[in-house]
């Protein structure tokens, strides 16, 4: 996350826009009969439906039936529809465009229940697909951020965050994403997955993200929890919140493999920010999210900024935490730190972390507020057979 993103609260727009938000659902475009496009899906047989091209916005609820498609621009779940998505299907995004991505609005629903057998993905259709080939998945709910109100997206400008902290965006279970990331400039980026104020209604569990440009998972507020998160290979933080995050994360494994050297100024296993960019210390409901089971590993040589790098107002609770650096790896510049010129952790900051490698455990920032830091051993961290479905060789 850097630190030039900037946030539009639009608390006041934004009461606007709820109280018309039915009005102009019931009057979104669709295919007027004529056979013509106009960049509204609403059914399979629209002419804006097209397998080996598809972009564009849902409106109406669709539903795909299994197998590749080639995602070729932006494809926006508009609200109050879902795009329900079956096992075993494949997008292939066009490669080179930070205008390829798939967002669910705030209203919206995707249902995207792959299977161990059968999990969905979303890949890079490059030859030799790279970080960044494309924008990654994007989700926006109602669920409430620190300070409340709504803001915008740092891509795209959507809109984000409410008062509802059990909102529903839908279902992904067993979706692998690759080569997502695109950036669009030094100052935006896309991630892997990014959750805007999604809700604790929404599911997400059986997550893998591969390869991808700037961060992995990152939480803009919200309250949604996640399961079962495998991390490979991110440019910048494996895992990243922000805005007043206060879901639950279970059972994460992240890693950077061996040769692996692409890396952001600042890389970061977790990065946690209590508010956006620590410009709004006083805001109420400050990020404080619980991670039970997560396993970090560097195994490449390159420095970590941070192994955890808890600040600006954030509250973490982190239980059943290990620490693996591989013999290659290059120690991190900070084991835990909880300091930050605008702003440190929380004092009911609580990490237990076990530790294995090249990493020095007495390098232990716990801050203005003394955030409590136990180095323990014992813990096993993640339970990488829960990752099994992936194919992933731990």
């Amino acid at each position: 996350m850097n630190t030039g993103k900037r946030i539009l609260m639009l608390t006041a727009i934004a009461g606007l826009f709820t109280a018309c938000s039915g009005d102009d659902d019931s009057k979104s475009p669709i295919d007027n009969g004529d056979g013509a496009a106009n960049g509204i899906i609403t059914s399979l047989n629209d002419p804006d439906f097209n397998v080996s091209a598809l972009k564009g916005k849902i409106g109406a609820n669709i539903e795909l039936p299994a197998g590749d498609y080639v995602l070729s621009g932006d494809l926006v779940i508009q609200a109050p529809y879902t795009l329900k998505i079956n096992p075993g299907t494949t997008f292939k995004a066009v490669a080179g465009g930070s205008n390829v991505y798939l967002a669910v609005e705030q209203g919206a629903k995707i249902d995207a229940q792959g299977t161990a057998a059968a999990p969905i993905r979303f890949t890079s259709n490059a030859s030799s697909p790279a970080a960044g080939d494309w924008g990654g998945i994007m989700i926006m709910g109602y669920a409430p951020l620190s300070g409340g109100g709504s803001a915008v997206t740092e891509v795209v400008d959507f809109f984000y965050g409410g008062d509802n902290t059990n909102d529903n965006s839908g279902v992904l279970s067993h979706v692998i994403i690759e080569y997502s990331g695109a950036r669009i400039n030094d100052e935006k980026e896309f991630n892997g997955l990014t959750l805007y104020g999604v809700g604790k209604g929404t599911t997400i569990n059986n997550i893998a993200v591969f390869n991808n440009d700037d961060d992995t998972i990152e939480f803009f507020g919200g309250s949604v929890d996640v399961t079962n998160l495998l991390v490979v290979n991110s440019t910048d933080d494996l895992i990243d919140w922000t805005q007043g995050y206060n879901g639950t994360i279970t059972n994460a494994y992240a890693i950077r493999e061996e040769g692996y050297n692409s890396v952001s100024s600042d890389p970061r296993g977790i990065e946690a920010d209590g508010n956006l960019d620590g410009l709004a210390p006083g805001q109420t409901g400050q990020s404080n999210p619980t991670v039970n089971g997560l396993t970090i590993v560097n195994n490449a040589a390159v420095e970590f900024s941070d192994i955890f790098k808890i600040r600006r107002g954030s509250g973490a609770t982190i239980t059943n935490a290990l620490v693996i650096w591989g013999a290659n790896s290059t120690i991190a510049g900070d084991f835990v730190d909880c300091t930050d010129s605008l702003g440190d952790a929380m004092g009911s900051t609580n990490i237990s972390v076990s530790v294995s490698g090249n990493v020095d455990a007495a390098d232990i920032k716990v801050g203005a507020n003394n955030a409590t830091v136990n180095v323990v051993s014992g813990n096993t961290g993640a339970n990488t057979s829960a990752f099994s479905w992936t194919g992933y060789q731990f």
